[in-house]
């Protein structure tokens, strides 16, 4: 009898807007070049990721757990990654909510402890983005966001700098300096990460509950579907990027922080997505920038920024009265993340 793949999993945490999702399907390309096969769970605390569509588009298997943080859904988790294996993966990503700490205690060595026959933990990596790591390291980042960002680093089994093709460099040691764009250190991490020499779940965190609460609940969250049906046809590219650029003027204007904003937008023709992970910062954009003009699109927003949701959804709404065309909203969660509460710690 052939025995039974037991797929690794690999956790690659970071705050909001780090890169985390584009570094996975940059080592999914990798792995698939060396004959593996990949799966992805994504997780947010609502349902309609830009980011499950985003992989989907790319043809990576991925699941989704929406409602809470992987600690607080643990069991969705594991179904998730139940459910996945019917594509007999070789190794499966997992990225959890960005604005997550204590990841260690209560999924990674849950896992290793309860489901080890079903599943190889590889240690824990946190994905860092310079911009944000010098606005905290300077003072200029918030206290909440600051005290979510530190302790992030504080649980790492592995250190990775992102984007380090672009912007300042990353001034602080850390494992790996990473280009998901380019793929520079990207095999040299996964290497890393798979072998097996490091243990997963090292580094445990000292958690205060209630601060952890209060810091997640400063920040408003909105995730939006919407159907469009516009006058006249455009591209995924010109309903994306202006509808970005709106959002970021709008957000600026009202004094709401973007901590991470993302767009996606499909049709027949291809798929743009555009985020940014700041207020007047240029766009990041994935895609297919040239793609045919279509009336029929698939929008997905979801914002993460310092403000009251009920602005958050106010700006969006509005901004979604300037696309030219009828817009059908299928889904818009718009509110303050609840209080973590673990399954397992």
């Amino acid at each position: 009898m052939k025995e039974e793949r037991v797929p690794v999993l690999v956790m690659v945490g970071g705050f909001l807007g780090a890169g985390k999702t584009t570094l996975i399907l940059k080592a999914a390309q990798v792995l698939s070049a060396r004959g593996l096969r990949v799966a992805a769970i994504l997780n947010d605390q609502d349902a309609g990721l830009v980011d499950t569509r985003f992989a989907g588009a790319q043809s990576v298997q991925a699941e989704e757990v929406a409602g809470g943080c992987f600690c607080c859904r643990f069991s969705d988790l594991v179904d998730a990654a139940d459910r996945l294996r019917v594509h007999n993966p070789d190794v499966i990503f997992a990225e959890p909510v960005g604005s997550c700490i204590d990841i260690s205690a209560t999924v990674v060595r849950p896992l290793k402890a309860l489901h080890r026959d079903q599943l190889r933990v590889a240690p824990l990596t946190v994905l860092v983005d310079p911009r944000l790591a010098a606005e905290v390291m300077d003072g200029r980042a918030g206290e909440d966001v600051s005290y979510l960002f530190r302790n992030q680093l504080e649980e790492a089994d592995i250190l990775c700098a992102g984007k380090c093709d672009a912007g300042p460099a990353l001034e602080m040691d850390v494992d790996y300096r990473l280009s998901a764009r380019t793929g520079a250190g990207v095999e040299e991490w996964l290497d890393e990460v798979l072998s097996g020499r490091r243990v997963a779940g090292a580094r445990r965190l000292t958690v205060d509950y209630g601060r952890y609460a209060e810091a997640e609940a400063a920040l408003g969250w909105l995730n939006l579907h919407a159907g469009l049906q516009l006058r006249h046809p455009l591209s995924p590219a010109m309903v994306a990027g202006p509808l970005l650029d709106e959002l970021d003027t709008s957000l600026t204007a009202a004094g709401i922080r973007i901590a991470h904003l993302k767009v996606f937008d499909e049709s027949a023709a291809g798929y743009v997505k555009a985020s940014v992970c700041g207020n007047g910062v240029e766009p990041e954009p994935d895609g297919d920038l040239l793609a045919d003009a279509e009336t029929a699109h698939e929008l997905v927003i979801n914002l993460r920024a310092e403000g009251e949701p009920a602005a958050l959804r106010a700006i969006v709404e509005a901004a979604l009265k300037n696309i030219p065309g009828a817009v059908t909203i299928r889904h818009i969660g718009a509110f303050r993340p609840a209080a973590p509460n673990p399954q397992h710690r």
